[in-house]
């Protein structure tokens, strides 16, 4: 048995477009919505990628590119189901752990909803917490998102 193990990561602005909704793990946040060409789930996002990166298959943009006009606006959670069904043939997921940092809204309220909803996706226990960037950089000053995931393969 040789466990593989992959790291994503992701990162988001907040939309100047009001009508964007903030999306994390699958979940509705309260809070501005973040630019992207997709949702913008940056967990998802991040998730997507660990997977990938365990399996040596590339990265998301790869596989879905946001110069692709088919792909504005899509749910990231579908497309994170599309490359869990391509990485669960040739390997079981773990379990993923995730960190997304951002000073607000307030993760807390939320984390069990995204756990569940991406745990349900993933089909492996997936972890999340929240970190803040303690008033550093633009993340510290609340103009976006940033998420790291590692996720842990084990060949079939």
């Amino acid at each position: 048995m040789n466990p593989r193990v992959g790291l994503g990561f992701d990162i988001h602005p907040f939309s100047a477009d009001g009508n964007r909704r903030l999306i994390l793990g699958g979940v509705r946040l309260d809070g501005p919505g973040l630019d992207g060409h997709s949702d913008a789930d940056a967990v998802a996002h991040a998730v997507a990628d660990s997977l990938l990166g365990a399996a040596a298959m590339g990265d998301i943009g790869s596989h879905f590119p946001d110069t692709d006009p088919a792909y504005a606006g899509v749910d990231s959670m579908d497309l994170l189901g599309r490359i869990v069904l391509s990485v669960s043939t040739r390997y079981e997921i773990g379990n993923v752990d995730v960190t997304v940092v951002m000073e607000a809204p307030k993760l807390a309220p939320y984390s069990e909803a995204m756990q569940d909803r991406l745990s349900s996706v993933v089909g492996a226990p997936v972890s999340v917490k929240a970190k803040r960037a303690e008033s550093l950089g633009a993340l510290g000053r609340g103009e976006g998102v940033a998420c790291f995931a590692v996720a842990l393969l084990v060949p079939r």
